[in-house]
């Protein structure tokens, strides 16, 4: 399998930046801006398009070179990626990386460096960046990726040569799924394909998301009772319940992640030192075990997740109102519906909305959203969000 079959939905972006690897290394831009919505894919085209620049077959074998390999585990000494779970990218990380992008590379053609979210920079740490982007060291290449061109500020964006993916089809998602995701799980882990055509369906173009829902099937039981309640709301008394319900699942499939996480290292960490699962730490290492079992640093990653999963659910509200919208304008032919397994209730809502209502509650929906990521208190905040949706 080709570096380049790993990239879901993308083959005219993929075909194209197949070609720029294998063509003339004198002829390739060495900024970039690779832009697609959350979940397409843009940080794995990304570390795809660096090894194929790295590895001497420009990832075109069905069997992987080490090169490739390397980079797509992120092991390879001249591919350096900075990615962050933070609000924003600091200005000290980006200094670090600049210098590590004036160093020559060992062992590879070129130095590459990848930004993921490089839209989470404040102007002032851009504005570190803005010399090398427009003037790299001769054998670097900067990969930054953004949700859109539009995130970025123009200084950063008229450098760059910008590449847009587009949202990955239903279908691409599913035979990602089966075909990918699938065979790496142990038996008892393993979907059908209706599972994963339902979660392509769910996840509405969003490849992580998908891989989420047919793989645990807590999330998707939790994004089931989550769509039913909003449908069901019709007191103010339902909205605080469902609100309650929603941020306990939150934190409940954060805990769960971060457990999850925390319980690999820990295994990880064992293996290399050559302990076994019941083994007492040396004290000699017992330092760098602390390091993995902080308490705040899980707590802080345990906070992060559970504003992903509440930002999921809110997608998956929105996803409700579209429904809506389409059977108003009847474009379902056309487009489809996200939620099939609740079409009657969505239909009944449909005829009690006005399309304006509907449209108002997706602004609703996108005001929460922004307060969200303002870190506004979730209780409330998803409180007065279903007291807004409640169907007057």
């Amino acid at each position: 399998m080709s570096v380049w079959d790993s990239i879901v939905g993308q083959k005219p972006v993929t075909d194209q930046l197949c070609a720029i690897a294998a063509g003339d290394p004198k002829a390739i831009a060495q900024s970039w801006l690779i832009c697609g919505p959350p979940g397409s894919g843009r940080s794995n085209v990304a570390r795809a398009f660096a090894a194929a620049l790295e590895s001497p077959d420009h990832g075109l074998n069905d069997e992987p070179t080490k090169v490739t390999r390397q980079v797509l585990a992120g092991t390879h000494p001249d591919v350096t990626s900075l990615a962050t779970d933070k609000v924003t990218i600091g200005i000290a990380e980006v200094r670090e990386l600049i210098g590590v992008s004036e160093q020559m590379p060992g062992t590879a053609p070129w130095r590459i460096i990848i930004i993921e979210d490089v839209d989470r920079m404040l102007e002032r740490t851009t504005n570190v960046l803005l010399k090398e982007i427009e003037e790299p060291a001769e054998h670097t290449i900067w990969l930054l990726c953004a949700p859109s061109a539009q995130d970025v500020l123009p200084t950063i964006r008229s450098r760059t040569r910008i590449v847009n993916l587009a949202v990955p089809s239903d279908r691409a998602v599913a035979n990602f799924l089966m075909n990918t995701v699938n065979p790496s799980l142990p038996d008892e882990k393993r979907f059908n394909e209706h599972v994963a055509a339902r979660a392509a369906r769910l996840a509405e173009g969003h490849i992580g998301v998908a891989r989420l829902y047919a793989t645990d099937e807590r999330v998707m039981s939790d994004r089931d009772e989550l769509v039913v309640g909003v449908l069901n709301l019709a007191r103010a008394s339902d909205a605080v319940l469902l609100a309650g319900r929603l941020i306990d699942n939150a934190k409940g499939q954060a805990d769960d992640d971060v457990n999850r996480q925390a319980a690999a290292a820990e295994a990880e960490f064992r293996r290399v030192n050559g302990l076994g699962e019941k083994d007492r730490i040396p004290t000699s290492l017992r330092g760098a075990y602390n390091q993995i079992a902080k308490k705040d640093e899980l707590k802080r990653r345990a906070t992060r997740r559970s504003r992903d999963v509440l930002d999921r659910a809110l997608n998956s509200v929105a996803s409700i109102y579209r429904d809506v919208a389409v059977l108003q304008n009847n474009a379902e032919d056309s487009v489809g519906l996200v939620n099939l397994e609740n079409r009657t209730a969505i239909t009944e809502l449909s005829v009690r909305l006005t399309r304006e209502g509907a449209v108002r509650r997706l602004d609703d929906i996108a005001t929460a959203r922004r307060r969200l990521a303002g870190n506004g208190n979730p209780l409330l905040l998803f409180e007065a969000l279903f007291c807004a949706l409640i169907p007057r």
